[in-house]
């Protein structure tokens, strides 16, 4: 069945000049700013300022030069509408930035993330004394984290089986990433594709993963032909009844895309901009019901199948990028022994300049100075130190989240205060499992061989959902390391375990990712054996938004028998007899470092708070992923550190 789209969002081939509105509150706190300072005689100063945003009063909409800087950012083009991307890696990967007969600066990269070591790697081949300080005692590489043995970190064994890894951070690259892409492959480094899709045996996409939502288990490919009865359990309008739920949301994105589909140059740019200045102020879900006229039940439908629930409070704009950018068609891959090998080849090129364990607590800048006081954290009974450091000029890529804490004197620009207060930070959050074979492989042949060689008639009984439910099989089988699945375990794993234990056939998929609507919300298997290991770690649940903060809520060790009771609601309870006992867990949002998953915006924050995000403040400047508009990509991270490093070499 076809259904007709939404209207298509009207759009003339020039924009109309904004009608005026009356000042917001916005305006009045940094006009009163500004009568603090100098008196009453600053107001018409202050209201002439560079820092009054340029709306007219009267319109909800932001003005156009605004629109077409953030349409600039999201196609990474220069003032001129030119792009960038060839530029930053001509700079990146072949020829570094370019010979300048100003004398060599002095310069301070506070954070060594992606950004920050890249952009130290190019400053000092240009000629320039760097320092990098990063608050981490014991890694690098930001949300590039990969819970392995050794590399930089020199990390003991995480899981019961030492080959073992998983990422607690940045799990796949896309082709359509130039930047990371060609960073890896000047350092040699071998990528492989990652199925987000899995795959049968000879590579091709299978769609053979779960999607469990009301009580209802339906294979990807099985909804995708017949979604009634999943559609219906929500309680959709007759017309979406027949629709898989990916369908849905393309047509209701399609009017949107049509604004920038088929563009070049300068009719692109401001193709981008009309999008922004038409719905950057609207939610995901304001534009699901106004724009796209979706009611509440298929909205519930769409947000629980397509990841769209934990988005629908935050900017429509961010999602509509993310969809924008990586198409249905864009191919993703992975670094064998995990992404971390990346920050190891990084942190490499630069360990030299690294001062680890400074926490920056002060920055202090005048016209031509920097001061960066640091406090060491006492890790391991080591006494707490502090240090200062002093430079020309300084690049901050610690997060807005953190840098809120970080005192800075003189004060930032309102602007920049503004958005290091307010720039939203989501919370997403992993709970990782291991287990001593790849059951999700699994055909019933297997399973039954693997389970009558714990006790005959074991296979059976799971079928029958007569198996003890007092944790005494966990680990039963004979491939898993003794001594990890503790009495505590079992008592927790008993608690929480799901009353349903009705026994789903094999899952036999490789890679991809399933879909519920339990706590766990979305599973991901790995795509690849490691070698010389039969066993393999299954993201077990991956979380954002509210749904990552109730997982937040407990103690790391609570996290695993909860989350191995979700992923039996999928897959059946039998896969508790490879459970090995050990699991990891990466909150982002509490972690210490990174105060969040990553920058992802507001309705409205687009337009009001990015503009400001990334100018430099004096000697000041700014680099990260929250500086881009791929917050949470590497290639974010990468295009900031060429344009950071560009403006320290040039100024």
């Amino acid at each position: 069945m076809i259904i007709d789209p939404p209207p298509t969002p009207s759009a003339s081939d020039e924009p109309a000049p904004a009608p005026a509105r009356r000042p917001s509150r916005r305006t009045v706190i940094a006009g009163a700013g500004a009568l603090t300072v100098a008196g009453a005689g600053a107001l018409t100063v202050a209201a002439a300022s560079a820092e009054t945003p340029r709306t007219a009063p009267g319109s909800a909409r932001p003005d156009w030069d605004t629109c077409l800087t953030v349409a600039r950012a999201v196609l990474v083009r220069d003032e001129e509408d030119q792009p960038l991307v060839p530029r930053y890696a001509d700079v990146l990967l072949k020829n570094g930035l370019p010979r300048s007969r100003r004398p060599a600066k002095k310069v301070l990269v506070v954070g060594a993330g992606p950004a920050g070591l890249a952009a130290a790697h190019l400053l000092r081949e240009a000629g320039h004394q760097v320092t990098v300080i990063e608050a981490n005692g014991n890694r690098v590489g930001g949300r590039i984290k990969t819970f392995r043995t050794g590399g930089h970190e020199n990390a003991p064994a995480p899981f019961a089986d030492p080959k073992q890894y998983a990422e607690a951070g940045a799990m796949r690259i896309p082709d359509s990433h130039p930047l990371v892409t060609g960073l890896m492959d000047s350092f040699g480094l071998q990528r492989r594709r990652f199925h987000l899709v899995d795959v049968d045996g000879s590579g091709r996409p299978a769609y053979r993963t779960w999607i469990f939502v009301n009580g209802i288990r339906v294979r990807r490919a099985d909804y995708a032909r017949s979604p009634q009865a999943v559609n219906r359990s929500f309680g959709v309008p007759a017309a979406y009844e027949s629709l898989p739920a990916a369908q849905i949301v393309r047509g209701a994105f399609a009017p949107v895309r049509k604004e920038i589909e088929g563009k070049k140059d300068k009719e692109l740019v401001e193709g981008w901009a009309r999008v922004v200045q038409r719905y950057g102020h609207m939610s995901m879900y304001r534009f699901l019901t106004e724009e796209a006229q979706l009611d509440d039940r298929t909205i519930d439908l769409i947000g629980t199948v397509e990841n769209l629930t934990s988005r629908l409070h935050l900017a429509f704009i961010h999602s509509f990028i993310g969809a924008s950018l990586i198409s249905p068609d864009t191919a993703f891959y992975e670094l064998p022994d995990g992404t971390a090998t990346l920050a190891d080849a990084l942190y490499g090129r630069v360990k030299d300049l690294v001062r680890l364990d400074r926490r920056a607590t002060r920055i202090t800048h005048g016209e031509r100075t920097v001061s960066i006081d640091t406090v060491s954290e006492g890790r391991g009974g080591s006494p707490v130190r502090r240090e200062t450091f002093t430079g020309d000029t300084a690049i901050i890529t610690v997060p807005f989240s953190g840098l809120r804490h970080i005192q800075v004197s003189p004060a930032l620009s309102y602007g920049k205060r503004r958005a290091v207060t307010e720039l939203h930070y989501d919370a997403a959050t992993k709970v990782l499992l291991e287990f001593s074979r790849r059951w999700w492989e699994f055909d019933e042949a297997a399973w039954k061989r693997e389970l009558e060689a714990v006790k005959p008639g074991l296979y059976r009984k799971y079928q029958l959902g007569q198996t003890s439910d007092d944790g005494a099989l966990l680990g039963a089988h004979s491939s898993v390391p003794k001594g990890h699945v503790s009495a505590a375990q079992r008592a927790h794993y008993a608690a929480c375990r799901r009353i349903t234990r009705d026994q789903p056939e094999a899952a036999g998929v490789i890679g991809g990712g399933s879909a519920t609507d339990n706590p766990n919300r979305f599973m991901f298997q790995p795509s690849y054996p490691v070698e010389g290991s039969q066993g393999g770690v299954i993201l077990a649940s991956y979380s954002w938004a509210d749904d990552a903060l109730k997982w937040d809520s407990f103690d790391d060790a609570e996290r695993y028998p909860r989350a191995l009771a979700g992923l039996q609601e999928v897959f059946g309870q039998r896969i508790e007899v490879f459970y090995t006992g050990v699991g990891r867990t990466q909150s982002w949002m509490r972690d210490p470092y990174a105060y969040g998953e990553a920058s992802v915006l507001l309705p409205g924050q687009h337009t009001e708070l990015f503009p400001h995000v990334r100018e430099p403040e004096g000697s000041l400047h700014f680099a990260g992923c929250h500086t881009s508009i791929k917050p949470a990509w590497i290639e974010g991270a990468l295009e900031s550190a060429v344009r950071s490093a560009l403006e320290v070499h040039s100024a």
